[in-house]
């Protein structure tokens, strides 16, 4: 038992660079930097006085004092632990982030495997009843609607899980998030596009996924849904609001 208590008891001074309480049965303590017992006598070093000391062993209290060096030894070891599996993530995250290109664009980590999305070709569909409209119109009174659309109902870049991470690299100020789309005559809606007249403002509606966005450098951003997807057909959008540029990197999120 006393070489246990005097690894425990190394082991608790290395780690915590102090001393410890080496408690007495009326309730006092010493505080010493170590111990060692002696017939029946126990020999301490006092870091209150700096010197060697004995008392006898009748007066010490050394299952307290064992005690408390055992839990100060569990409480090193669980944070050590600790420290080492936070290094292990963060070495992980290293290797990771390392492993994305640096060009502009989608990613996904597939296993050991980056995953690079291709942008989805978009196009405008204008709603032809109401531009006939707008040019019967002597004033310039009526809005100008459009859809941003893809071709075709359903996505072939699935993904299973339900809150997918995406590594987005732009080298701009956009806006990079997940937008929900929606279905219009076979195609997939991403965005309600609205011309004001008279001042020509263009405002844009993606339905937003909420998500969250950790920045890494300059350039790269990982961005995962807040809540998780429920089935169906969604993108990785970028774009400047007001500016008609978005880009967008379709994906359909089905289980299993």
């Amino acid at each position: 038992m006393l070489r246990a208590l005097l690894v425990l008891l190394l082991a608790a001074t290395a780690t915590y660079g102090a001393a410890f309480r080496l408690y007495l049965k009326d309730g006092s303590y010493q505080t010493a930097r170590e111990y060692k017992v002696e017939g029946d006598r126990v020999r301490y070093y006092s870091t209150e006085r700096g010197e060697w000391e004995e008392i006898p062993v009748a007066l010490t209290d050394l299952k307290k004092t064992e005690d408390e060096l055992r839990q100060r030894a569990e409480a090193a070891k669980a944070e050590a632990a600790a420290q080492d599996a936070e290094e292990k993530v963060e070495r992980s995250l290293r290797r990771e982030v390392e492993s994305i290109p640096r060009e502009d664009g989608v990613y996904a980590l597939d296993g050991k495997q980056i995953r690079t999305f291709k942008p989805a070709e978009s196009k405008v569909a204008t709603n032809k009843r109401r531009s006939v409209l707008k040019i019967l119109s002597p004033l310039p009174v009526v809005t100008g609607k459009a859809t941003l659309e893809i071709d075709g109902a359903r996505s072939a870049n699935v993904v299973t899980k339900s809150r997918p991470e995406f590594w987005v690299r732009i080298s701009t100020d956009d806006y990079a998030g997940i937008a929900r789309l929606s279905e219009r005559n076979g195609n997939r809606v991403v965005e309600k596009i609205t011309t004001i007249p008279v001042t020509k403002e263009i405002v844009e509606e993606p339905d937003i996924v909420e998500v969250f966005r950790k920045q890494y450098d300059d350039t790269l951003y990982k961005i995962w849904p807040i809540t998780p997807l429920e089935p169906g057909e969604y993108a990785v959008i970028r774009f400047t609001q007001g500016k008609l540029n978005m880009q967008v990197w379709d994906f359909a999120y089905r289980p299993n």
